[in-house]
């Protein structure tokens, strides 16, 4: 599902989607409200969400979105669009259970790549322009976090601690295995657990967990 308020967007991700054999637009709407209402009887498996928009913005219906899904009925994957002048408002979506975020100006191939990405269930964190978002944001950020953020990581293990860090710096699970000495299945293993043990949903708000919390900082590689 395309949503967007500008239909020569909708129009353009519609032509290069309808390109590819393996996906299908099943609906395009010009406002979150409209969106929810397109989803009973759909099956939708991504929806691209823009923020601003009429009636409805991004952010509300990517939470409704989230709320309404249920085991046999899991909300669809969200991933919002962005220019980087409204960072502020891909966080509080990301929050709510983005999947992740695409650029507008992104390329076909990137947004077909990231669309295949969060359907496999895995979330788009690209850690270039995840830090230059936070870094835009971070004063934000700072400002909102809870006090007690920090307090929720004493759940986890020293090494789960590390893993942790680690996908807040922007590592993949290979980097991860490598710079501490241990299998690639190890390492999904150790985030599966600290998603659990944190009640997140995917690596996106396990980057934005460790932000809040300031075991990464921006700059940090």
């Amino acid at each position: 599902m395309i949503v967007d308020d500008q239909a020569l967007v909708r129009a353009g991700f519609r032509m290069v989607l309808d390109a590819e054999p393996d996906l299908e637009v099943v609906a395009e709407v010009g406002d979150g409200q409209s969106a929810l209402d397109a989803l009973p009887g759909r099956s939708v498996d991504v929806v691209l969400m823009d923020i601003r928009m009429p009636r409805l913005d991004g952010i509300e219906a990517t939470r409704r979105m989230m709320a309404a899904g249920t085991a046999q009925a899991p909300a669809p994957k969200v991933l919002v669009l962005t220019t980087f002048d409204l960072d502020e408002y891909v966080y509080a979506a990301l929050r709510v259970g983005a999947a992740g975020f695409l650029l507008k100006d992104a390329g076909p191939a990137e947004l077909l790549s990231a669309i295949r990405v969060v359907h496999t269930g895995d979330a788009v964190v690209a850690p270039g322009p995840t830090r230059r978002l936070l870094d835009r944001f971070l004063p934000v950020l700072e400002a909102e976090a809870p006090g007690g953020a920090r307090s929720r990581l004493d759940v986890l293990t020293e090494r789960e601690l590390e893993v942790f860090v680690a996908v807040g710096r922007g590592l993949n699970n290979t980097e991860i295995g490598e710079s501490l000495f241990v299998a690639e299945a190890t390492v999904k293993t150790h985030i599966g657990r600290i998603l659990a043990k944190l009640g997140l949903r995917d690596r996106v708000q396990m980057v934005v967990l460790a932000y809040e919390t300031g075991l990464v900082r921006v700059g940090d590689a």
